[in-house]
């Protein structure tokens, strides 16, 4: 009839619990929890109040924008060439660490003697491995991160003492963080050695005396300082008859072919350190952890510190831990050992199936990252795209993270999985329609 105005479609808004009825709102409040998904639909709801979305739209919209999983944490396709990339979580983790992920996450025997029935070593298959793994160590001990072991060091052993460092070595790595800093913070006083860019032995012999704690010598990972140099290597310290602490970083536990200059624990060890504290989450593909070795007496008094409680790493870290150092290579490490020509061809076969219009297979280079072989170049292949997809690929499902250079915007082959071939090239296709 003429002159009757049609009701206001938002009057046909539906109930919240009629919406949260549907099978597939179901299923996912079992995956992420019904709150979370409550809130997506009360969202939705309102903008249908709002006009801006149709009523019989509500559902599609709300299951269209829940992720997979109850975490803001997304998987990415590391297509960086920067095999341990801080930013994106550095090492992945090998297919059987994730494994033993999944098996810790439920009740384990992470304390437990099942044998006795009493209380056991916490994290011994793990401890086991690492010494196994590094027989020059005396012992071996376990912290949550790699600043962690190296401030635990300093407060059990040099808290209102010295500790003798050459001034070059007093480095600041991501976000701000300090050595000196972290050292002061846990009550070791600092005893400066050197010039920025040489020290010889006999400034540390003349500044060694009745309250230095220990040596320390701190591997510049991130940088490289080149010319008129000279520094005194693990050897000439070890003389000094005062403990050397070598916080080498990066968690290479054995010398590398392709890293000559990356100070590994077992060499460093043999040199005459008592200590060494490094990243289980660089080189050695592990989880995030710090890795204290070395002299059994320190590290047993440095482990019943009353601060070494609250730095103790917890039973997914050990699992990962472990599998890492017993079960197959990680992908660090075969992404170190990876060949340009096998990976030109993967690169050739990734740009035939995205077509030559769009992608081209080309030869790149590589970096380790993670504050790890500094200038170390690693020969690489990539594929080559339009530079103006590097943002619509960044923000697509799964997200791809290349990087942009000479006007193009390269996805480096060293740092994906072959299995993830397939979804580069579904991952570029959408890019391209979208």
């Amino acid at each position: 009839m003429s002159g009757v105005s049609e009701p206001d479609p938002r009057r046909r808004t539906p109930r919240t619990d009629v919406v949260l009825d549907d099978p597939r709102l179901l299923e996912a409040a079992d995956r992420l929890g019904r709150p979370f998904v409550k809130d997506a639909v009360t969202g939705a709801l309102q903008r249908v109040r709002d006009g801006d979305l149709a009523a019989d739209a509500v559902v599609d919209h709300v299951v269209a924008g829940l992720p997979q999983a109850a975490s803001l944490l997304r998987r990415v396709i590391n297509a960086t060439g920067v095999v341990v990339h801080t930013n994106l979580g550095r090492a992945p983790l090998s297919t059987a660490a994730v494994d033993a992920l999944v098996t810790a996450a439920g009740h384990t025997d992470v304390e437990l003697d099942l044998l006795t029935g009493r209380r056991g070593l916490r994290g011994r298959g793990a401890l086991t491995a690492l010494a196994s793994a590094v027989p020059d160590a005396g012992a071996v001990h376990v912290v949550n991160n790699g600043a962690a072991a190296l401030a635990l060091v300093a407060c059990a052993l040099a808290a209102g003492r010295e500790v003798v460092v050459a001034r070059g070595e007093l480095v600041e790595i991501g976000d701000g963080f300090r050595i000196p800093d972290l050292l002061e913070s846990v009550g070791a006083q600092i005893r400066e050695v050197g010039t920025t860019n040489r020290v010889h032995l006999a400034d540390y012999e003349s500044a060694v005396g009745p309250e230095t704690a220990f040596v320390l010598k701190v591997h510049p990972s991130n940088f490289r300082v080149e010319g008129f140099t000279s520094s005194v290597p693990v050897e000439g310290l070890a003389a000094l008859g005062i403990p050397v602490v070598a916080d080498i970083g990066s968690g290479l536990l054995a010398p590398h072919p392709r890293l000559p200059d990356e100070p590994d624990a077992a060499s460093t060890l043999r040199a005459g350190a008592a200590l060494v504290t490094a990243s289980g989450d660089k080189l050695l593909g592990g989880p995030q952890c710090g890795l204290l070795l070395g002299d059994a007496a320190l590290v047993a008094r440095i482990r019943r510190f009353p601060l070494a409680r609250a730095m103790r790493v917890d039973k997914l870290t050990l699992a990962a831990l472990e599998a890492t150092l017993t079960g197959p290579a990680p992908p660090v490490v075969g992404a170190l050992s990876a060949r340009q020509d096998q990976l030109l061809i993967r690169a050739r076969r990734i740009a035939d199936a995205i077509g030559h219009s769009v992608a081209e297979a080309v030869e790149s280079e590589a970096a380790v990252g993670g504050g790890g072989a500094p200038g170390v170049v690693l020969r690489s292949a990539a594929v080559a795209l339009p530079a103006l997809l590097a943002d619509v690929l960044r923000a697509g499902n799964p997200p791809v993270v290349g990087y942009v250079s000479g006007g193009r915007l390269l996805l480096d082959l060293l740092t994906v999985p072959p299995e993830l071939d397939d979804d580069l090239v579904a991952a570029v296709r959408r890019a391209e329609r979208g």
